[in-house]
């Protein structure tokens, strides 16, 4: 009987979501030109070259890509960052504008969130901690890049502190001209999940809804990071994200980006599974989650991560099933 119990729960998800897979996604239409895919730190310290660019051009031309974000950091645990990490950066900017026009390359700064005194990374409780990140934003917008790629995790949901990071940041890329995107964490699949999984694991996986409109309303852009699902099938991920598509539509305000990430890296761990967690069914699912919940929106995207993971069969499955114009 106990099993029973267990097994009930979980298979009345599963069919859930196979049937958020159901359908078709067609009404939603191709890109809109508001994607984006991201890019490992090489862009910046001088690995790549002119040859890399020739081919990352290939795959980008044609597409709906707008926005690079090029890992510019990591930020140091008080905020700043080091000149140093970024020495073609001035190279990769111009570059990019001449063979790419019409291409945005923002610069992705991130870092891993400390929760407890004495636990390394960025004490988002510390003011002069958070100062120091609007000063980096500062500084990479004084550089020449076309915004800022905020990437903190893992992130409680209800955190105040990152949401003033955000409306510092807002206010630098406003007087720069610049973007402001944010990677978010995903939506309580089911209402008040991040709270349970806080209980358990010690560790944040979801945002409430209300918490990702309150970063959603201060950035031009959100870039869901929806995958690390743990789903064990292709078709349970792709109806997840239908579903995480859909939450996210419902409260994303309709001058910010919506922009799904898509999992082009294939590394297995415990919450990636590299058989189910597919560029073809990431596409299919938010493709699927648009049509039902916004498919005369403009302002939505989707983000391939990551570009030196990426196969030619990733590319090709975001070219396919949404990205060529």
């Amino acid at each position: 009987m106990t099993a029973l119990v267990v097994l009930l729960p979980v298979l009345a998800v599963a069919i859930a979501l196979r049937l958020e897979y159901a359908g078709d996604p067609g009404p939603a239409g191709r890109t809109r030109g508001h994607d984006a895919v991201w890019l490992g730190h090489a862009w910046v310290d001088g690995r790549n070259g002119a040859a890399d660019l020739e081919a990352l051009r290939v795959k980008v031309r044609g597409t709906g890509i707008r926005d690079l974000y090029v890992h510019t950091g990591p930020l140091e645990q008080d905020g700043g960052l080091d000149p140093k990490l970024y020495p073609n950066s001035a190279w990769l900017l111009k570059e990019v504008h001449r063979v790419l026009p019409g291409v945005r390359v923002q610069a992705w700064l991130g870092n891993v969130i400390a929760h407890h005194d004495g636990d390394d990374g960025l004490h988002l409780k510390d003011e002069a901690t958070r100062a120091r990140i609007q000063a980096s934003g500062e500084q990479v917008l004084a550089a020449g890049f076309d915004g800022v790629h905020l990437d903190l995790e893992p992130n409680y949901s209800g955190d105040g502190e990152f949401l003033d990071i955000l409306d510092r940041l807002r206010a630098t890329t406003s007087a720069h001209g610049a973007a402001l995107s944010v990677a978010t964490h995903q939506i309580d699949p089911l209402p008040g999940l991040h709270t349970v999984a806080l209980s358990v694991f010690d560790h944040p996986k979801w945002w409430s809804q209300k918490y990702f409109a309150e970063v959603a309303r201060r950035v031009d852009q959100v870039a869901v990071m929806a995958y690390d699902s743990a789903m064990p099938l292709e078709s349970l991920f792709g109806g997840y994200l239908a579903q995480q598509t859909a939450l996210a539509l419902e409260v994303t305000p309709a001058g910010t980006d919506l922009i799904m990430g898509l999992p082009g890296y294939h590394t297995s761990t415990g919450g990636h599974h590299p058989s189910a967690e597919t560029v073809t069914a990431a596409v299919r699912g938010a493709r699927l989650g648009l049509a039902r919940h916004g498919r005369g929106r403009e302002a939505f995207g989707m983000a391939l991560y990551v570009d030196f993971a990426a196969t030619p069969g990733d590319w090709a499955a975001y070219r396919s099933g949404w990205g060529t114009r």
